[in-house]
């Protein structure tokens, strides 16, 4: 299996063939936003994370108990939910539309790290099929760029999350900020009225001095 073989994800149709096995032969499916199908005989499958060939592997094991040597086949026929994420440190972050080709390297210039960005400490969290699990691999961008060295440039999957942390620095500056935040208004209308005293004043030497000119 190549890593960059599709994964089946949320909103995904998957159909199913097997001649001998009537109860799912030409069936179709929407994966749920829990990642799971549900189909007669075996119930309830959790098939998100998987490629299709593990997909099938996964339905043979469950239909053993039923049938002798059950012969399955499952193809992903669309996936308009294949994406990945980035998110912290970026301008352009979010969900990013999967192409089969994205790496670490693309998804960082397209979203565009900003200037407290860590990238020395960047995170690729990768879901697991498995609940409570996850794989998660930490790589060091900066010495990626600076020695051209790109065997960490990893090849994205469906549903992968890229996390560029702030920098210790812009960490602080970031809870400054955030502390900062609910007494903002209340600064801002303490000196506004320090600041509207001054109007009369200006107003009362442009009105006297336009006087004056009118004399």
């Amino acid at each position: 299996m190549s890593g960059g073989e599709a994964r089946v994800g949320a909103a995904d149709a998957i159909a199913l063939t097997a001649p001998k096995i009537l109860e799912i032969h030409g069936e179709r499916r929407i994966v749920r936003p829990d990642g799971k199908i549900k189909l007669r005989l075996i119930g309830e499958v959790k098939v998100a994370g998987l490629t299709a060939r593990e997909v099938a592997t996964k339905l043979r094991e469950l239909l053993a108990p039923y049938y002798h040597d059950p012969s399955v086949q499952v193809h992903i026929v669309s996936q308009p939910g294949n994406v990945y994420y980035v998110l912290g440190q970026v301008g352009g972050g979010g969900p990013q539309r999967y192409t089969g080709r994205d790496t670490l390297m693309d998804a960082l210039v397209r979203a565009g790290p900003t200037a407290i960005a860590w990238k020395s400490r960047v995170k690729v969290i990768r879901p697991s099929p498995v609940q409570g699990e996850r794989r998660e691999i930490e790589v060091d961008v900066d010495h990626m760029v600076k020695t051209g060295d790109t065997k960490m440039n990893v090849l994205l999957q469906p549903g992968d999350i890229v996390y560029v942390p702030p920098t210790p620095l812009g960490w602080i500056g970031l809870k400054i900020e955030e502390a900062l935040y609910p007494v903002r208004p209340v600064i801002r209308a303490g000196t506004a009225p320090a600041a509207l005293a001054d109007i009369p004043d200006a107003y009362d030497d442009q009105r006297g001095g336009t006087a004056a000119g009118f004399n």
